[in-house]
């Protein structure tokens, strides 16, 4: 591989989350070797940046804990403590709510967020198996999805209440909107594609599926307002989507078991957990192949760069 080819135009830290670890690898994406290793809490799973940007923020699931990391320098900012299990993490964009899913204890948790501190405003019983979250961008609706009660819950940031659910394929994973706020994109780990609903009413409508591959299970967009990523964890793939057309537009391969993602700023650089092979997989989302694999530990999940396109 020539010098030109390694270059892949990211300069800030990579994280990668080692949930059986206990641990988050910090690698140098310019190097692509392993800087430091970072002892977190018990299974960490996914990450968010705060929005100042100043903090990054891993949920530790079974440590019942959040680990504040600087995104810049990897230094260890702070640990909260008293979060329950938080297996997935998002902020709101009006930046006043953090919402967690409770993936063990079958709840969902809103804080408000001051800048600073968590207060717990609500833990609302969700259904079976809490998985992923996706917020609306006017700040007024958490979707959340329940692994083992195959649904999709709806709650109202204002009123801290569930407004609906509704049934889903099996075993619902990552879930996605669309900028317009119209459309949900589900990844159902339990099947081979990604159920799309029609949220824009007041009754929640399924109207399509999208075949991808096996295990359909995590979203990442493209950044580009018209297409988004999903892995097929059990397929060990990468869809691209055309979430105006919803049709899959491309492939790439990802070997390992493929989970959570992030993409470089220029769109070129596709960073992939590889679940069961204890690796971060490098994709360059032109050529569609894979060019690079770095060892780190056990169970990789969340990845997470500053470098990074557009959510």
């Amino acid at each position: 591989m020539t010098a030109q080819a390694q270059d892949t135009s990211l300069r800030s830290p990579v994280f990668v989350l080692n949930s059986l670890d206990a641990t988050v690898s910090v690698i140098d994406p310019v190097t692509w070797t392993e800087k430091q290793r970072i002892p977190t809490g018990k299974e960490p799973h996914h990450l968010y940046l705060t929005p100042d940007e100043k903090s990054l923020v891993i949920a530790n699931s079974a440590g019942d804990s959040l680990l504040f990391v600087d995104p810049r320098t990897a230094q260890v900012q702070r640990t909260v403590r008293g979060t329950l299990d938080p297996y997935h993490l998002r902020f709101s964009p009006d930046m006043k709510w953090f919402v967690t899913a409770a993936n063990r204890l079958n709840h969902i948790d809103l804080y408000r967020w001051d800048g600073r501190e968590l207060t717990l405003a609500k833990r609302i019983p969700s259904g079976k198996t809490p998985s992923h979250i996706w917020i609306d961008s006017r700040s007024t609706t958490a979707y959340v999805t329940m692994q083992d009660s195959d649904e999709l819950v709806a709650v109202d940031l204002a009123t801290q209440a569930i407004r609906w659910r509704v049934k889903t394929g099996p075993m619902p994973a990552d879930v996605f909107g669309t900028p317009d706020d119209r459309l949900l994109l589900v990844g159902l780990t339990g099947s081979d594609g990604v159920e799309v609903f029609d949220v824009s009413g007041g009754t929640p409508r399924s109207i399509r599926k999208i075949k991808t591959a096996a295990g359909a299970h995590a979203f990442r967009s493209a950044g580009d307002r018209q297409h988004v990523f999903v892995s097929n964890r059990v397929g060990n793939t990468i869809s691209q989507i055309d979430f105006h057309t919803l049709e899959v537009v491309a492939s790439f391969p990802a070997p390992g078991g493929p989970d959570c993602m992030d993409l470089s700023a220029d769109g070129r650089w596709l960073l992939v957990t590889s679940r069961w092979a204890r690796k971060l997989t490098v994709i360059d989302t032109a050529a569609r192949k894979v060019v690079r694999q770095v060892k780190v530990g056990t169970s990789p999940h969340g990845v997470w760069t500053l470098d990074h396109a557009a959510r």
